[in-house]
């Protein structure tokens, strides 16, 4: 065989690579700072796939490809590093995706999140969503926050429940049980009824993916504990869409309701190739739920959010759109970034305008 899997994820590591993809008919490929690179060497043949893919995946996960065609795992690179694993069949033949998982937890300031967010962990109820894209860095986020009420909060048992385990949290001021979906438990609903009878404080939900789910996270969130959860949206506004839309009509007043009373923030994150030198940096959108919003939301106006949000930075709110703007005038990210990534390009391009006049008028008085 071409390569070992053991040179490929040294590779990854040395890279500071987020992924390795590998497929039949190309050469193992690996995603450095957003962009992808393929390896030098030969295509890769379905039985080059196939035993890299044996090389790290146990025989129950492999019967669960043949079975329902993938499976998602964690795999510890020995001390090195550890990766999320995900195994699927294209075209009949064996494919992957590892996902390095960073050895060491980042802090507030080095992930960029606003200091008004490490208030939301002192609340004693509720739901708190970190949302985005895939590759975003919502475990990441979620790690540090957790790792947060680790180090500060004596008082706190917290569970997580995550398909698969990616951070290992080790037991500092808090108590913290972590569960996996698939080998410790059958699914994340069950998972979420069960944890309700171990004295929780804390809650996280890896993945809020499906109906039963949501119900089951809301339900904790309601009987008294602070729940975080995630979800594959961008924005506030249709983070809490897909909420509702996940229930039948006849129950979507009701779900509204529900999450005027216990939705707390949601924190919407993405992640953006850096010009100042290199690496991503993150741009966030944090929304704190207030009396107006709970309002919008049961009212069924979430359009309205929004503008809410434009005028909720006494709460700690902030719109993307602010964020992506004063990134860029930091020098951090590209012009194109922020107006391809800004959720109203038509505002954030005559405003970019307005800077860039006025930067002009400036040198020229000079």
């Amino acid at each position: 065989m071409a390569y070992s899997m053991s040179d490929l994820l040294q590779l990854v590591v040395s890279e500071g690579a987020s992924d390795l993809h590998i497929r039949v008919g190309v050469s193992p490929t690996i995603r450095v700072h957003g962009i992808l690179h393929r390896v030098e060497g030969p295509l890769c043949k379905p039985e080059d796939t196939e035993e890299l893919m044996r090389s790290i995946t146990s025989e129950d996960h492999i019967q669960h490809v043949r079975e329902a065609g993938g499976a998602d795992f964690a795999f510890a690179f020995g001390e090195v590093a550890r990766f999320r694993v995900s195994v699927f069949k294209e075209k009949g033949n064996f494919g992957m995706v590892l996902r390095q998982i960073p050895s060491k937890l980042l802090t507030f300031e080095q992930i960029g999140l606003p200091e008004s967010v490490k208030e939301l962990l002192h609340k004693p109820r509720g739901l708190i969503l970190v949302t985005g894209p895939t590759g975003s860095g919502k475990s990441t986020t979620l790690a540090s926050l957790l790792n947060i009420v680790n180090e500060t909060r004596e008082e706190t048992h917290l569970i997580t429940i995550e398909d698969p385990i990616e951070y290992y949290h080790k037991h500092k001021k808090a108590l913290i049980t972590q569960r996996e979906v698939h080998v410790d438990v059958p699914s994340f609903s069950e998972a979420l009824r069960r944890a309700l009878r171990q004295d929780p404080d804390m809650i996280l939900v890896g993945e809020m993916r499906d109906l039963e789910t949501i119900e089951a996270a809301v339900s904790a969130a309601e009987t008294g504990h602070l729940v975080f959860g995630t979800l594959h949206t961008t924005g506030a506004a249709k983070t809490i869409d897909r909420l509702v839309n996940a229930f039948p009509q006849n129950q979507q007043e009701t779900i509204r309701i529900q999450l005027s009373t216990v939705l707390q923030a949601v924190i919407s994150q993405i992640l953006i190739p850096r010009v100042d030198k290199p690496g991503r940096v993150a741009a966030f959108e944090i929304m704190v739920n207030t009396p107006s919003i709970a309002a919008l939301i049961r009212d069924n106006k979430t359009f309205r959010i929004q503008s809410d949000i434009q005028t909720g930075a006494k709460y700690g709110m902030v719109t993307l759109d602010t964020f992506l703007l004063n990134k860029y005038m930091a020098g951090m990210i590209a012009r194109e970034e922020v107006i391809t990534k800004s959720q109203d390009p038509i505002t954030i391009l005559a405003k970019l305008q307005e800077l860039e006049l006025a930067e002009a008028v400036g040198v020229k008085k000079k």
